[in-house]
Order: structure tokens, then C-alpha cells, then sequence
């Protein structure tokens, strides 16, 4: 069934469907959100709350690593079906950001 084919009235309801599921997961990472401030402010209340530590060295090394992986993986992909275009761009940016952060994970001396 092509589009032409629909109802105008089908092709409203068909277009809406990504925009309910984008609004529904707004509203789901803002109660989210708005839960963890709540249960964060109580216990800074009662004196329980212990702040975490966050790991700079281990979060750079990881997303360096995730980056590196998926910039090489497209790259190489784009580099294959498309040659030197601007396409390859979209290998080389994560690329590069994932060198960078594991060049910088291992250098940061803290």
C-alpha cells in the first residue's frame, strides 16, 4: 500500500505516530528526572545522602573505546561504497573524537 493510496485522514494518524512516541518519552525521562531530585532532596533532608564519585578517567577511556569502534566501523563503510566523499565525514568525526578520548584518558594523570 504506497501513500497515495491512503486516506488523507490515514496519513495524518501515520505521521503522528512518531511525534506521540517522541512526546512520550519526554514526558517519561521528565518524571524520571523530576523522581530522582525528589528521592536526591530528601535524603540530603535526613542527613543520608553521600554524593558519588565520578569516574573521569574510566568514562573517557569507555566512550574512546565506543567512539573508535563506531568511527572505524563507518569510515571503513563509507570509504568502501562511497570513496573520498563528504559521506566519509561521518566515519571520521567519531573517529577522531574517540582517539581523543582515549588519548586523553590516558594521559590525565588523576
Amino acid at each position: 500500500m504506497t501513500s497515495s493510496t491512503l486516506t488523507p485522514a490515514a496519513q495524518v494518524i501515520i505521521s503522528l505516530i512518531p511525534l506521540t512516541g517522541i512526546i512520550f518519552t519526554t514526558v517519561l525521562i521528565f518524571f524520571a528526572l523530576l523522581w530522582h531530585h525528589h528521592e536526591t532532596k530528601m535524603l540530603i533532608l535526613k542527613g543520608l545522602y553521600t554524593p558519588k564519585k565520578f569516574n573521569l578517567k574510566a568514562f573517557s577511556l569507555l566512550a574512546g573505546l565506543c567512539l573508535i569502534g563506531t568511527g572505524l566501523v563507518l569510515t571503513v563503510l563509507f570509504a568502501l561504497l562511497s570513496g573520498l566523499t563528504w559521506a566519509l565525514m561521518s566515519g571520521l568525526l567519531p573517529l577522531a573524537t574517540g582517539i581523543a578520548l582515549t588519548v586523553f584518558s590516558f594521559i590525565n594523570k588523576d
